[in-house]
């Protein structure tokens, strides 16, 4: 089936990346001529996955070590490359290969897993795990926070507590909801493609496979399924 551009399209999602002046640091290439979600395909071969291990592989060593700031890291996979001007608390724990970026936060007891890609400006907070997942530039998940296998657009925040769901509870295929109509991903890992500065409030739940035009809301508690366009909001 042809995807509805307007709600699967990175160029309606994630607009600054295309239209605005280039954002600090290494920032992905997502697809234009497919829905963005193929992004996270393991083997995708423009995917998360081989951009990421691209990019690693370009640094002799990480501009900045971690383990100065009190992280741990654990390289046994790949490198974890952190910019010189990242913000990188105590406590916090990184596996690579990960990248972080220039005047990003990476606070107490953050978890950081393989192929998280934290762009310019983005925080992963306190007792927040981040897991094969783009965190573009400013978006936040500062508290008590679960994001994997996601896109998080710029200006996007996550309310304390808020966990986005990427498996679904017998392991099958991902499915997206459009308009009553179940559709599937090809992904068996999928959370959520945020679109920018989507708001979701303290305790919300994204179930697999959602997708949320930019200015979308969810309230507190709110648990969302399916793909909605720009401005939804979810209560």
């Amino acid at each position: 089936m042809k995807w509805p551009d307007a709600l699967t399209s990175a160029l309606e999602l994630f607009p600054s990346m295309f239209h605005d002046s280039p954002p600090e640091g290494a920032f992905p290439i997502l697809p234009t001529s497919e829905p963005v979600f193929s992004f996270l395909q393991p083997d995708h071969p423009n995917g998360l996955k081989a951009q990421l291990t691209e990019l690693v592989s370009t640094y002799d060593s990480s501009p900045q070590d971690p383990t100065l700031s009190g992280a741990t890291t654990d390289e046994s996979a790949g490198p974890v490359i952190v910019e010189q001007n990242a913000r990188i608390e105590p406590g916090s724990h990184f596996i690579g290969p990960c990248y972080i970026g220039p005047n990003a936060e990476i606070r107490h007891a953050a978890y950081v897993r393989q192929f998280s890609w934290v762009c310019a400006n983005a925080v992963v907070g306190h007792a927040s795990e981040t897991k094969h997942s783009v965190l573009l530039p400013g978006a936040k998940a500062p508290h008590f926070n679960y994001v994997g296998d996601s896109i998080l657009g710029s200006g996007v925040n996550l309310g304390a507590g808020t966990k986005i769901s990427n498996l679904r509870n017998d392991g099958g295929e991902v499915h997206l909801r459009i308009d009553g109509q179940r559709i599937g991903s090809g992904l068996r890992k999928f959370g959520a493609v945020l679109g920018e500065r989507c708001q979701l409030g303290c305790n919300s739940v994204t179930n697999p496979g959602v997708v949320l035009g930019c200015d979308s809301q969810v309230h507190p508690n709110t648990t969302v399924t399916g793909v909605f366009p720009a401005d939804s909001q979810h209560r």
